[in-house]
């Protein structure tokens, strides 16, 4: 008698293909089909030891047939309409109380469509970071879905998931859309998070003069310390690689234009439609869109001069770089939870935002030794912003000046920060209690008759200036 498979999973690219041997090597006996086989036989093959875990299938319906009732089936197929197609293909085939799991990037409005249109089956949209790494060796999941739809494949997710300290990092966030919308918020955070790491290389680089080779041991250097994160640790990384072929490192032979998928900017749509601050992610995804125009650079470069001049020796320290990014990383993080917060109640998901920087700690691509810590803030006063926490403020208020100096400095030399500049920004109005949008309220009363309150009249509405009649 042929054993069933507990779960299946369909789409074996990269993601796919690597978390389907995790699966496997967790002891569950994993149904997988892809729509060409040679790519099935292909993971087979990596499979090793592993293969008799896996059932493969040539058709789709060979497939449902191998899986145990109820059906258990993740989906790693691209975003959009690619999910549509297959959850079209599958409804015929399956039975009521089956479960769909999106595991792909989708948008979180399209998770919540599909688990409304989802009766007979169950729809779980699982938000995965980590990369192809994380796939293999544990990533961090963020569930939002029915409770019922959780406990069927909680135990399964929980085997496969990265571990910190012996918590999974694996959670149920919410109903519906609640799990692809925190994947979301993430891929935002893990944006900014990137560009000011990138912004930093460009300082040690056009501003004084250092080679990727020297800045290596720096970013090693950061890694054993607050910054101590998985960016981190990577950039180290990038920063001393030889390309074989020149023998030129790394970073000098890549083109100077970055990709995007898109989550970046749906982050930062979304908090402009709650009107929720997120700065940070909104520079770092100018600025990836500015790095694709590279002719246009070029020219800008040919008519006004090369931006970055060379800052004077011993201008910027590395302990007052390294506190800019630190300074950056806290407000970037802030932001995105602040917009967690805000989604959660709009959405009425109640998200345990403690729970979401605690699965963030391991697996994921923004894990930083600050998660932890973040955790404990959250839980201490979730509707209290990062930037106010007292270990955070503590923080922010030791390196401040290290994000001060590198900015204005920048500034004044012509290096571009974008993202760090940003967040200075954001600081700097969210601690300056009397600002300037009374004259905001003065001009749009004045063209538009919207009216504005007075300070010794609180609460009054739709006030004028003498320029109404």
């Amino acid at each position: 008698m042929v054993e069933m498979a507990e779960i299946g999973l369909i789409g074996l690219g990269t993601m796919g293909g690597n978390l389907a041997l995790n699966i496997a090597e967790s002891g569950v006996r994993i149904a997988v089909f892809n729509r060409t086989y040679g790519r099935t036989q292909a993971v087979m093959d990596e499979a090793g030891p592993l293969a008799d875990t896996l059932a493969p299938a040539e058709s789709l319906e060979a497939f449902v047939q191998s899986l145990a009732i109820p059906r258990k089936i993740i989906l790693l197929v691209p975003a959009g309409w690619p999910v549509d197609d297959q959850i079209a293909a599958l409804k015929p085939l399956l039975a009521p109380g089956d479960l769909i799991i999106d595991a792909g990037n989708s948008d979180w409005r399209e998770t919540t469509r599909r688990a409304a249109e989802a009766a007979p089956q169950l729809h779980l949209g699982l938000g995965v970071s980590g990369g192809a790494e994380g796939a293999r060796h544990g990533p961090s999941m963020m569930a939002g879905g029915t409770a019922e739809a959780y406990a069927m494949v909680k135990d399964v997710l929980t085997a496969i998931a990265a571990d910190f300290e012996g918590a999974p990092c694996v959670a149920h966030l919410g109903p519906d859309g609640a799990g692809h919308y925190v994947k979301m918020v993430h891929n935002g955070i893990e944006y900014a998070d990137m560009q000011m790491i990138a912004e930093i290389y460009g300082v040690m680089r056009d501003g004084s003069g250092m080679t990727a080779v020297e800045m290596a041991p720096v970013f090693e250097r950061w890694n054993g310390g607050t910054l101590r994160s998985y960016l981190i640790e990577i950039t180290g990384e990038i920063a001393k690689a030889t390309d074989p072929k020149t023998g030129q490192a790394m970073l000098d032979v890549i083109t100077d234009s970055a990709g995007q998928k898109g989550t970046g900017r749906w982050t930062v749509i979304d908090a402009q439609m709650r009107a929720a601050p997120l700065s940070a992610v909104e520079a770092a995804v100018t600025a990836r869109v500015l790095s694709a125009r590279l002719a246009a650079r070029a020219e800008g470069e040919d008519r006004f001069g090369a931006a970055p001049t060379p800052l004077a020796e011993g201008a910027i320290s590395e302990a007052e770089l390294e506190s800019a990014l630190i300074a950056g990383k806290i407000i970037a993080y802030a932001q995105g939870f602040d917009l967690l917060a805000t989604a959660s109640t709009e959405e009425d998901w109640v998200l345990p935002l403690p729970q979401v920087a605690e699965i963030w700690r391991a697996g994921c691509i923004i894990r930083s030794a600050m998660l932890d810590d973040m955790a404990s803030a959250l839980t201490e006063a979730p509707e209290r912003s990062l930037i106010l926490a007292p270990h955070f403020a503590g923080l922010l208020e030791e390196h401040m000046p290290g994000l001060r100096k590198t900015v204005a400095l920048a500034v004044a030399h012509g290096l571009p920060l974008p993202a760090l500049s940003a967040a200075l920004t954001y600081f700097d109005v969210m601690r300056t209690g009397r600002g300037t949008a009374n004259m905001l309220q003065a001009q749009r009363d004045f063209f538009g008759q919207h009216g504005f309150e007075r300070l010794d009249r609180p609460g009054e509405t739709d006030l004028h200036g003498p320029w109404v009649g």
